[in-house]
């Protein structure tokens, strides 16, 4: 079956940087586009940072722009998300997911995810 193990999130100070990484197993991640996402508590879901199945095409929301980067290394079904330069409104539960912006965060995320604290 589909899994999504996130994992790399932790507490930061704010103008910190994390790495957070999703290990993809259950089908054919080349095939795939997969997205970042993320739900601040009390709040909804939010899409962060988009790529292609080929890696080629990336996308990122406003309000990670500059900030984020979103690599994938498709040999491994691994998919990471790279934020520096935290901020407090940072502070959320991160999901990988697949597909991509508006449709993935339509549906309830596949993983655990892993949190992220940032403090000021």
């Amino acid at each position: 079956q589909v899994q999504l193990a996130d994992s790399g999130g932790g507490s930061v100070h704010s103008g910190g940087s994390l790495r957070l990484s999703c290990e993809a197993s259950g089908f054919d991640f080349v095939t795939y586009s997969m997205s970042w996402i993320r739900q601040p508590p009390g709040k909804g879901l939010e899409w962060l940072a988009f790529i292609n199945g080929m890696g080629t095409v990336s996308d990122y929301s406003d309000s990670v722009k500059g900030r984020a980067t979103i690599p994938r290394y498709n040999a491994n079904n691994t998919l990471w998300l790279e934020l520096n330069s935290l901020k407090t409104s940072d502070t959320a539960m991160y999901y990988c997911a697949r597909g991509g912006p508006p449709t993935v965060i339509r549906n309830s995320p596949e993983g655990r995810g892993t949190q992220v604290t940032v403090s000021s």
